[in-house]
């Protein structure tokens, strides 16, 4: 098995001039990624995406930016569900919770950015700290507890992007939207939570995420179950088929399903025609862990993302595909870090990637490394 400096060097242009210059890039963000992380995870997050967001604004800054970020090799354009996608590569909820850093995401070259977790009402979330880094599992543990600013705030700042960023063919960015019940809303009435996120957010987004999988809400994941999601699902998918032009629907799932869970899960798919499923959300195990149990007890519950979810997601991804015969949508999340890990998701049956903690640890050269990797010049 080739290891990280091995891989890195494999995947680089063969133009020796293009090579240096592409190490100096990734040598600049190892260093200041080692300085960012002396400071807490979340305020690292809120400050880089901000002066992200303050580049983005400057169009030459902008225009430098997508020059630095922009590919040569020939990407392909993807369709999934109904939609065109510029190329396979999102970012997964959680990251851009209230859609705010859309314009510095779209000039990194994303494909397609999924916004929330969006709830009814604006809510904290979890006490901080609640976000942690595994190094050397190149991981994170978070609780955040679907902390944002409530569907209303939400929607006004698409609304704005949108009439900012008009339709531009298969060229834009497509939006994704995560949504959830408010923590304080009972099991039995969080219908109405899903409900009321999907008619607000349905003029701005490109698709739905249906999230019952995160496990830091309490009770969360008892919707999961069967007839719980029917009657979620059951419901947007009559509002969508009401309109002129419905938008898909997908479902995020837990990589802790055990198979009979996840068949339960497709048979229902199946039933409702859900238009396909995210794969997958983080994990409450730590097995394999590099570690200790001191770090790992401190740190306390969350759910685990990265290099340890890697080969859970991708066999779920293969079970799925090889259930369904290919008949399944499905976007694969989980441990994606470069060309080789996406290669494993599109060869399981993925027909779409998310990035999340490979964007932490890699930086935002990340999505132009793996179009490279995958679409060699």
């Amino acid at each position: 098995m080739l290891d990280t400096k091995d891989k890195f060097f494999k995947a680089l242009p063969q133009n020796a001039t293009v090579k240096v210059d592409y190490l100096r890039r990734v040598m600049i963000y190892k260093l200041l990624r080692n300085l960012l992380f002396l400071f807490p995870p979340e305020a690292v997050h809120h400050f880089t995406m901000g002066f992200m967001n303050l580049l983005a604004s400057n169009a030459p800054c902008r225009r430098l930016l997508r020059k630095l970020f922009s590919v040569h090799a020939a990407v392909a354009e993807k369709g999934f569900a109904g939609l065109n996608f510029k190329n396979p590569i999102g970012l997964a909820a959680g990251f851009d919770k209230n859609a705010r850093y859309l314009q510095s995401l779209e000039t990194m070259g994303f494909g397609f950015v999924e916004i929330g977790t969006v709830t009814p009402l604006p809510q904290k979330g979890n006490p901080r700290p609640r976000l942690f880094r595994l190094k050397k599992d190149c991981a994170l543990i978070n609780r955040m507890g679907f902390n944002n600013e409530g569907v209303d705030c939400v929607l006004n700042r698409l609304k704005k992007w949108k009439e900012k960023n008009p339709e531009s063919g298969n060229q834009r960015l497509v939006i994704g939207g995560n949504i959830g019940k408010n923590k304080t809303t009972p099991n039995e009435e969080a219908w109405k939570d899903y409900e009321t996120c999907f008619q607000k957010l349905f003029p701005w987004v490109d698709y739905f995420v249906v999230n019952v999988s995160s496990p830091n809400t309490p009770g969360l994941r008892e919707l999961q179950e069967k007839e719980s999601l029917r009657k979620i699902l059951t419901r947007l998918q009559r509002h969508a088929l009401q309109q002129k032009n419905p938008k898909p629907i997908l479902l995020k799932i837990a990589p802790d399903l055990v198979l009979e869970q996840v068949d339960e899960v497709l048979n229902l798919a199946a039933e409702i025609q859900l238009d396909g499923l995210v794969v997958s959300n983080t994990t409450i195990s730590r097995t394999g862990l590099t570690a200790g149990a001191k770090q790992l007890e401190q740190i306390g519950a969350g759910g685990l993302s990265g290099h340890p979810l890697q080969q859970r997601s991708t066999e779920l991804v293969q079970y799925i595909s090889s259930k369904t015969g290919n008949q399944m949508p499905v976007i694969a999340s989980g441990g994606i870090f470069n060309a080789s890990d996406a290669l494993e998701k599109l060869n399981a049956g993925a027909g779409l990637l998310q990035v999340w903690t490979g964007f932490i640890y890699e930086g935002p050269l990340i999505v132009k490394k793996i179009l490279k990797g995958l679409n060699p010049e």
